[in-house]
């Protein structure tokens, strides 16, 4: 006699995955940037202008990382332009509610129009600094806050100047 069909093994309750985005390496970035320009003992300069950057993750919480800033001010009645050229590497965190945290150091050159009785137009620089990415909604956009510190050595004197940057991140 046949033995009696086995009733089923029940099914296994399904899977759920919760808070799983897709993870960009690549990023570019662009800004409005302030600088206070600390040109020699006594004498500074407000510079505003724009930043761009780019960045690629060789790993999920450190990458390469490049940037250009383009400043300008005014030096006694004529504009002045203050640029930056680097690259460097960032650590990045992800944060809580959609935030990114990240650092960066970089090195590279500087220049500065226009000639002054100072000196050179021309510096090494370098930049420490980190800040915060804000994705919202769409998580190829984010809204960046950064805070660094410019140094340089423009006409012998050693500047160490404050940089604030909001912009836009894309993604990809």
């Amino acid at each position: 006699m046949p033995a009696a069909p086995q009733p089923a093994a029940p099914a296994p309750p399904p899977q759920e995955v919760q808070g799983v985005y897709q993870s960009y390496a690549g990023e570019a970035y662009i800004g409005y940037t302030y600088l206070r320009f600390f040109e020699v003992p006594g004498t500074q300069r407000n510079t505003n202008g724009f930043n761009f950057s780019v960045q690629y993750y060789l790993r999920d919480w450190i990458g390469l990382d490049g940037e250009f800033v383009s400043n300008f001010g005014s030096e006694l009645g004529q504009t002045s332009h203050y640029l930056l050229g680097m690259g460097g590497l960032r650590i990045r965190k992800a944060g809580p509610y959609n935030t990114e945290l990240w650092a960066h150091m970089m090195g590279g050159g500087a220049k500065y129009l226009p000639q002054t009785a100072f000196g050179s137009q021309t510096s090494l620089a370098y930049e420490l600094g980190g800040g915060v990415d804000l994705e919202r909604h769409n998580h190829r956009i984010a809204y960046r806050l950064a805070l660094d510190a410019a140094g340089t050595n423009f006409f012998n004197t050693y500047q160490v100047s404050p940089k604030v940057s909001v912009g836009v991140v894309f993604k990809f």
